[in-house]
């Protein structure tokens, strides 16, 4: 059941948030604060119009059950400005994809990773095995000699772990094959394509390494402007 927001209690709250002096209210370990004003949850993400001093501005995390006039912290985030999301066919000026947000004093784990590119929160292994094609190198081979491939074009064929649509207009797709090379084993894909969590693709793109994208989100290795190869 959605809460009833006491209009005067909300400004009391926002108030406090303001801080005295026109100063911008932190957490001693350097924490921002804010209260949620309007809530979109989309497809993968859960998009909020926050208020902390100034200007209202928008968030985006991993889903979570958010209501305005919710309280939540952060520290740092990606931020994207003239970002247009589809899902919500919305241009926005500006707005900061959180790799982690918390909630009182409960720390809500919410990453990015897949929405924010270079994410350091690692994949968990699928466990799954996919049947090698011909012409194909599998996961390992790449992370077994990076060096060799760099900027190369490779075939791979993998299962969709994960898939998130037009960030840095572009989607995000991390890929497993079953194969690893000291405990490296999932591979993140950039493209202007679109494809299914679950299903077995074959993707043709170029490989690059130490991408940085700030902002502490980096990828060691990555297939970069992917298309899907035909049978």
């Amino acid at each position: 059941m959605k809460r009833i927001i006491n209009t005067t209690f909300l400004i009391a709250i926002l108030v406090v948030i303001t801080g005295c002096n026109n100063k911008k209210e932190k957490m001693d370990d350097g924490m921002i604060s804010v209260v949620v004003m309007e809530v979109e949850h989309v497809g993968s993400y859960t998009y909020m119009l926050v208020k902390e001093k100034g200007p209202e501005y928008w968030i985006a995390v991993r889903p979570i059950d958010a209501e305005p006039g919710d309280i939540y912290k952060y520290k740092d985030g990606l931020v994207m400005e003239g970002f247009y999301s589809a899902q919500m066919d919305k241009t926005f000026d500006k707005v900061i994809f959180i790799d982690e947000i918390f909630d009182g004093n409960e720390i809500s784990r919410n990453s990015v990773q897949e929405l924010t590119p270079g994410s350091a929160v690692k994949s968990e292994k699928s466990g799954i095995s996919v049947d090698r094609k011909e012409g194909t190198t599998t996961i390992a081979e790449l992370y077994a000699d990076p060096e060799s491939f760099e900027g190369k074009t490779v075939l791979v064929t993998g299962q969709v772990i994960r898939f998130n649509e037009a960030i840095m207009d572009l989607n995000w797709v991390h890929l497993q094959d079953g194969t690893e090379y000291e405990e490296k084993f999932d591979l993140t894909v950039t493209t202007q394509e679109k494809f299914v969590v679950g299903s077995v693709v074959t993707v043709e793109g170029v490989i690059s390494l130490n991408r940085d994208f700030g902002y502490g989100y980096s990828y060691e290795m990555m297939l970069e402007k992917a298309t899907a190869a035909g049978e």
